[in-house]
């Protein structure tokens, strides 16, 4: 199997998504309040984050606060925003130095104002940074994605400006979010469920996914390089046979 930094290194990009999963029931199995479990993952983003650069990840996308998430308790939902707000403030710079690339992504007008501000400063920080890319997909789902998709091109479509016989998929990517992304080549979720919970429903079309029973405030670099392990034993042919020549 070929080396992990050499096989990162060896192609322009390589895309990981991680379904962070497991927060509360960390902090319940430690007689916790849950928001001590989300504190704690963010703990473990610090973590991750210095493992990507190290293994020579050119992008990370977290699936930090889903659409669905607006659901939960008002006093969690608080709490969550709360740590966001504080996670971006306090990590932006010190990941600017490191040539980290913060973005997000989502419909992020539902967001708190003074968040999304913070946001929209990180962005602007760290735009030109290569070292890796950062996404955050805050108050994301992935229908939700498609769906605002299909309408800014109906709307581009009656004012005449698109061919509705030009519409191909090439097209329809370039209105999602993450339209100046690679797809993920791998994604992970932990905690052991098997779902992927409206996450990156469109880009994950082709990527492998790596299921570990390991709660989110308890993963660590040494698990993401066992994903990695695990992704680079697949065989990833796209729909074609190994006769065919797949890559």
């Amino acid at each position: 199997m070929m080396g992990l930094t050499e096989s990162s290194s060896a192609s322009s990009s390589f895309h990981v998504a991680i379904i962070m999963d497991g927060n509360g029931r960390w902090a319940r199995g430690r007689n916790l309040p849950r928001l001590l479990g989300h504190r704690a993952g963010i703990e473990t983003v610090r973590g991750v984050l210095e493992a990507a650069r190290a293994l020579k990840i050119t992008h990370l996308t977290l699936y930090s606060f889903s659409a669905e998430n607006w659901r939960r308790p008002p006093d969690e939902v608080d709490g969550l925003m709360g740590l966001l707000r504080f996670y971006v403030q306090s990590e932006m710079k010190a990941m600017h130095q490191k040539g980290v690339r913060i973005r997000a992504i989502g419909d992020t007008a539902r967001l708190p104002a003074d968040i999304t501000r913070i946001v929209q400063e990180a962005e602007t920080l760290t735009r030109e940074n290569t070292t890796l890319t950062l996404t955050l997909a805050l108050s994301y789902g992935g229908r939700q994605e498609i769906a605002a998709a299909a309408q800014a091109i109906a709307r581009a479509v009656k004012r005449g400006e698109l061919d509705p016989e030009k519409i191909d998929e090439k097209l329809f990517q370039s209105f999602l979010f993450t339209s100046d992304m690679p797809d993920p080549d791998l994604v992970i979720r932990t905690s052991g469920e098997k779902r992927i919970s409206n996450f990156l429903l469109w880009q994950s079309a082709y990527a492998e996914y790596v299921f570990m029973d390991v709660l989110w405030p308890d993963f660590s670099g040494a698990h993401l390089k066992q994903a990695l392990e695990e992704f680079y034993q697949r065989d990833r042919r796209y729909g074609r046979t190994r006769a065919e020549g797949a890559p």
